[in-house]
C-alpha cells in the first residue's frame, strides 16, 4: 500500500506541475503586452503585406519626449495622461495605401499609433525608418 500512495503522489505531484508550465498566459510580460490587442487595428491601417517591427506602450508625454518628429505629426487630441500604441511595420507605404496617413507621401516604414485600451486608430505615420527603439534587451 505504501508504494502505491507513493506512485498516486508523484502522478498527482507531475500533474500539477506540468499543468503549471502549459497553462495560458495572458501577456508576454512585457509593459507593452497591451498594445498587442491593437494588432488587428494596425494591420488593418497598413494592409496584411507587412511585417511588425515592433511594438510600445506609451503615454503622449513620453512619446513627445523619445520621438518628437513622430509627435509632431499627430493630430492633437486626448489627455496627455492617456496611453497610446505605437506600433511599426517594414514594408512599401503610401499615403493612398494606409489609413489616416501622416508623415511621408511614401515610405518604408509605417508607424501606427492607436488609443489604449480602446485601440482606436490615431494616425499611420509614413516614415524612412522606425522613430524608436523597438527590440527587447536581453540578460545573461
Amino acid at each position: 500500500m505504501g508504494q502505491r500512495a507513493g506512485a498516486v503522489v508523484g502522478c498527482v505531484l507531475a500533474v500539477f506541475v506540468l499543468s503549471g508550465c502549459t497553462s495560458a498566459r495572458s501577456d508576454l510580460g512585457t509593459p507593452d503586452s497591451a498594445c498587442f490587442l491593437a494588432l488587428p487595428t494596425a494591420v488593418q491601417a497598413v494592409g496584411p503585406h507587412s511585417r511588425l517591427l515592433g511594438v510600445r506602450l506609451l503615454t503622449p508625454a513620453s512619446l513627445r519626449q523619445q520621438a518628437p518628429g513622430l509627435f509632431s505629426e499627430l493630430p492633437s487630441e486626448g489627455s496627455s495622461r492617456d496611453r497610446i500604441c505605437v506600433l511599426a511595420f517594414a514594408g512599401a507605404f503610401t499615403a493612398r495605401s494606409v489609413a489616416k496617413p501622416v508623415g511621408l507621401p511614401s515610405g518604408p516604414v509605417a508607424v501606427v499609433v492607436a488609443r489604449s485600451p480602446s485601440n482606436g486608430l490615431i494616425a499611420t505615420v509614413i516614415v524612412r525608418r522606425p522613430p524608436l527603439h523597438f527590440g527587447h534587451s536581453h540578460f545573461g
